[in-house]
């Protein structure tokens, strides 16, 4: 069968078309964060990324031409201020890099799962291969400087065990004790901080230097929800004696200078609200103490109504571009032989 012949599916058009948006706001931050930062040894790390993101998004424009498919606004050049103020701490660059590159693995995998034609299955491998490797490098980097954070330590198991207890699955009755956590519900508790931080300090970095009234707010309410969260989150390890993570110097500066259009901005926020809401669906269901998972459902829709409302300020502004969808068959059927 002639490949020209095979129409692209639903999903395979909600990947490129998301894989572009979000590849295309990736290069606008690290185009900033390369002309400023100094570190000899970061600096590469962030160069990988932005070459890493060029490329797919030059493998995107080839498929939009190729299959005659209107190429998203995405973002571009007009939505960073090049000529601001130095905004972030090197280290932060690779923090930052480090947690988009674990989005992107997420993201990519979930694109390879859902594409059939050859074109976007390689598309979709490859920048899965890309953000795997760029996620490595981040890592390493940061062991060797000693600016990475560590997940808690716990006992190595010497023998296996099976749960022998309904009551293992408990949590939920205040005055019954709880079990203490297990390696996958640290782990996850972990990670969700992480995630977190780096929330409260992009949301201070974007509230600082927009102009827009409406914006800052939004992005002090959402820094003021992460800190909840963090507290949560660092109050169930420390009831087993777990100290919370030692993040790195991920600070920002006190630069007030718009650097990024309060439409990126905006949008970065949806999306890494989006990898925060599955992060907690996924830490729900692997966490086996009914009181995590009830808290992660909690904490979800808490985040999910913070989306709204930004979807809502992108809406009200004309910053929220419209997926691919279908047409309106009803209304099509209405207006035929309306001039």
């Amino acid at each position: 069968m002639d490949k020209k012949n095979i129409h692209l599916t639903a999903a395979e058009i909600a990947s490129v078309w998301t894989g572009y948006l979000n590849d295309t706001l990736a290069k606008c931050i690290l185009s900033f964060m390369l002309k400023h930062m100094e570190d000899s040894e970061i600096k590469p790390v962030v160069q990988h990324a932005f070459d890493n993101f060029t490329n797919q998004i030059d493998q995107l424009h080839q498929i939009f031409e190729e299959e005659n498919f209107a190429t998203p606004n995405g973002f571009t050049e007009k939505d960073v201020n090049m000529n601001a103020p130095w905004l972030f701490t090197d280290a932060f660059c690779l923090t930052y890099v480090t947690h988009m590159a674990r989005i992107g693995m997420i993201t990519y995998s979930g694109f390879v799962a859902m594409s059939i034609k050859k074109e976007i299955r390689d598309y979709s491998i490859h920048a899965l291969h890309d953000m795997t490797a760029l996620y490595d490098h981040a890592v390493q980097v940061a062991l060797e400087k000693g600016i990475n954070s560590r997940p808690p330590y716990i006992e190595i198991p010497k023998e296996t065990n099976y749960v022998d207890s309904k009551k293992y699955m408990s949590g939920l009755n205040p005055f019954s004790e709880k079990r203490p956590l297990n390696a996958v519900e640290i782990s996850q508790l972990y990670m969700n901080i992480q995630t977190n931080e780096m929330g409260i300090k992009l949301c201070l970095a974007f509230a600082q230097t927009s102009p827009t009234k409406v914006v800052q707010d939004f992005m002090l309410r959402a820094k003021n929800i992460s800190q909840k969260h963090i507290k949560i989150f660092v109050d169930n390890l420390m009831q087993d004696e777990i100290g919370a993570p030692q993040l790195p110097d991920i600070a920002v500066s006190d630069s007030t200078t718009q650097t990024f259009s309060d439409k990126l901005m905006m949008f970065h926020m949806s999306l890494i609200m989006s990898a925060g809401v599955g992060n907690y669906a996924t830490a729900a269901a692997a966490s086996q103490r009914l009181d995590l998972a009830a808290s992660y459902e909690r904490l979800s829709m808490e985040v999910t109504k913070l989306a709204k409302s930004g979807a809502d300020i992108m809406i009200d502004n004309n910053w929220l571009e419209q997926p691919p969808g279908t047409k309106n068959r009803e209304k099509l059927a209405k207006n035929k032989g309306k001039s």
